[in-house]
């Protein structure tokens, strides 16, 4: 096993400056991709650290881990080892939006994640501090750590969460620390600043955390995981591997909670001009509740087990940026909460982040070769969204080492694509976190075809094993055979079938129809038809689920299927990198400076940018068609306006 502190090399392939979810991915993934890597943490019990709630997934998120397995990512394993409690929720949605939500144990996901960095091959962990960037001829050359060490390396990974130039608020108190009291990155911030690079501030928080044992679980409603649960990977399809599932629990806020809350208001870090920057809008502090939706009498407060053998419970739905006193009074205005014993406040935590449009779609920086950024230093939220940014930073960094084109997945192949796409084209004003509203494809996107759409490519890159990519294809014939079997498979109208069929809660047949076509029914299951269907094979619950929505909703995939052939035909529309926006007739001021600003590869991603109009989409298509015609000696003599 590897010691986690290394003096003693002063050279690699590449850096990766933090530890966290997207730190550890980037660096697993550069390392099993062949290439010496050094990770550095300012304190390895920041490593995998989860310093809000310890739970994985849910809505967009659980999409995108289900993504990072497939493409050969850590995160879900890791989560799937440490979990505590397993739960599919919208299940009463269709499965565009159904996602996992995993309650982890957060010390054992933190020890299960420190354990794969020391010994991972290529691989060293350093805990130190880096202070500069070192830079030859305008490119990345390496560090300098906080001790004056100069360290080398051609690529350089910034995954500094929520570390740099950190300031923890409760109330009027003020310190300067990162999470659970971490020292923070003070000099990293400056110099990115003197390199060119538009440093912004933004906020997030946490809830208080109290004691297991002082809490009357009576008075909450009980919150169970599935009776039989499923994980991220095929490690965790079984259900097998956790002794038993934790119980979470449900109360609310209630009027005498809010009457504290508003009656000092004023003294809340948010509302009284301490923090400057703006915080995550769906996921708001609880003060921030109350000022946006001041008609509600109560919000959901979700009392969670931070681990097996912890004596802490996390209240889900309770960040705040208020002081500690006021805490106190308003914790225990809440129902099985009366008697509480918090053991650690709720605080607000301010940070320095990178604007996001300064960045390529391989997430390597515009202006600084060798410079990727990933997780939360782009202004995003949640552990998810800082893991597929780290593992995709990881993957084009390899690529940049290597002298290959990077890796840039579509919207319509990946939530991951999605998150890219919106951040390095739209930016964001706030910490932004993954929704499932913000996929235009999110029937072709669901959790259950994440390997289909992204194993391959894993595979082709080097992170999938032969062994798990021979399970794999054979999941995919499975899923096939069986489609292509029960569209052999036909029931006839008869007396018998009727009664059956009425049985389930359908109609009877009026010809003889096919199993497939019968599990388009939405009101059918494939194992309602299983009188019909008695020499079925016995299939994983994986397999059975994919079958039955592929066929149920096949008309709607097949029309979004075609919604993505025709904006392909736009992003192979490319835009030269020198392009001269300012010679196109006619675009307005607004689209001619975003354009110049971010730069879009293509004309599909300079439709995405928000403020430019259909209108001055004609208007560049219409210029660049001219200016084909010229260059390939057609259409001589031709004006703009001509044309």
């Amino acid at each position: 096993m590897k010691n986690h502190i290394n003096r003693e090399k002063e050279s690699f392939d590449a850096i990766v400056v933090g530890a966290g979810h997207a730190g550890s991915e980037a660096a697993v993934a550069l390392a099993r991709l062949g290439w010496e890597t050094a990770v550095f943490t300012l304190d390895k019990a920041a490593v995998g650290l989860m310093p809000c709630n310890p739970s994985i997934g849910g809505p967009g998120k659980g999409h995108l881990v289900h993504e990072i397995h497939a493409l050969g990512g850590v995160m879900g394993r890791i989560v799937d080892a440490a979990a505590i409690q397993m739960r599919v929720l919208n299940t009463g949605k269709g499965p565009a939006v159904q996602s996992l939500r995993a309650q982890a144990d957060r010390a054992g996901y933190r020890r299960l994640m420190y354990q794969l960095l020391q010994q991972q091959e290529r691989l060293t962990l350093i805990e130190e501090e880096v202070a500069d960037i070192l830079m030859e001829n305008g490119r990345v050359a390496g560090v300098v750590t906080g001790k004056g060490r100069e360290i080398k390396a051609r690529v350089l990974v910034l995954t500094t969460g929520t570390y740099l130039a950190a300031r923890i608020h409760q109330g009027e108190q003020q310190k300067v620390s990162g999470p659970y009291g971490l020292p923070t990155a003070e000099a990293l911030g400056e110099r990115l600043r003197r390199l060119g690079l538009k440093v912004v501030r933004f906020k997030t928080g946490t809830p208080p955390r109290v004691l297991r044992r002082s809490l009357d679980y009576a008075k909450m409603e009980e919150y169970p995981g599935d009776p039989i649960p499923l994980g991220f990977t095929e490690y965790g399809k079984s259900g097998k591997i956790w002794e038993k599932q934790e119980m979470c629990w449900l109360t609310y806020t209630n009027e005498e909670t809010h009457r504290i809350i508003k009656a000092n208001m004023h003294r809340a870090a948010l509302y009284s001009g301490a923090i400057t920057g703006p915080g995550p809008r769906y996921c708001p502090s609880i003060e921030a509740k109350l000022v946006l939706f001041p008609d509600k009498s109560r919000h959901q407060v979700f009392v969670e087990p931070e681990g097996r053998s912890s004596e802490e419970m996390y209240l889900a739905g309770l960040s705040t940026s208020l002081p500690v006193d006021v805490q106190e009074q308003f914790v225990h205005t809440i129902a099985g909460l009366e008697n509480a014993v918090i053991t650690q406040y709720g605080y607000a935590i301010e940070y320095d982040c990178l604007d996001p449009l300064q960045l390529q779609s391989s997430l390597q920086s515009k202006i600084i070769p060798g410079l990727f950024a990933a997780g939360q230093i782009n202004g995003t939220t949640g552990y998810e969204e800082a893991a597929a940014q780290g593992l995709m930073a990881g993957i084009n960094a390899a690529r940049y080492l290597q002298g290959e084109e990077p890796i840039v997945l579509k919207r319509s192949e990946a939530y991951i694509g999605v998150l890219i796409d919106d951040l390095v084209t739209k930016g964001t004003g706030e910490p932004y976190r993954m929704l499932t509203s913000r996929a235009e494809y999110r029937l072709l996107l669901r959790e259950g075809t994440a390997d289909r759409r992204l194993t391959e490519l894993g595979f082709k890159i080097g992170l999938i094993d032969e062994e798990r990519y021979r399970a794999y294809k054979q999941k995919v014939a499975a899923i096939e055979a069986e489609k292509k079997r029960l569209s052999r498979v036909f029931v006839s109208p008869n007396p018998e079938s009727d009664r059956l069929l009425q049985a389930i809660g359908t109609n009877p047949l009026s010809a003889s129809t096919s199993l497939s076509d019968l599990l388009r029914r939405p009101e059918l299951t494939y194992e309602s038809l299983a009188p019909f269907d008695p020499e079925r094979p016995v299939l994983p619950p994986e397999v059975v689920r994919e079958v039955r929505n592929d066929l149920l909703y096949a008309g709607y995939i097949s029309k979004q299927e075609r919604q993505v052939q025709a904006q392909k035909r736009m992003e192979e529309k490319r835009i030269p990198a020198d392009f001269d926006y300012t010679a196109v007739t006619g675009l307005s001021r607004e689209a001619t400076e975003k354009l110049l600003r971010i730069r879009p590869v293509s004309v599909g991603q300079a439709a995405r940018i928000p403020g430019v109009t259909p209108a001055d989409i004609e208007r560049l298509l219409l210029y660049m068609e001219m200016k084909h015609r010229l260059e390939t000696g057609g259409g001589k003599g031709q004006t703009q306006n001509e044309t």
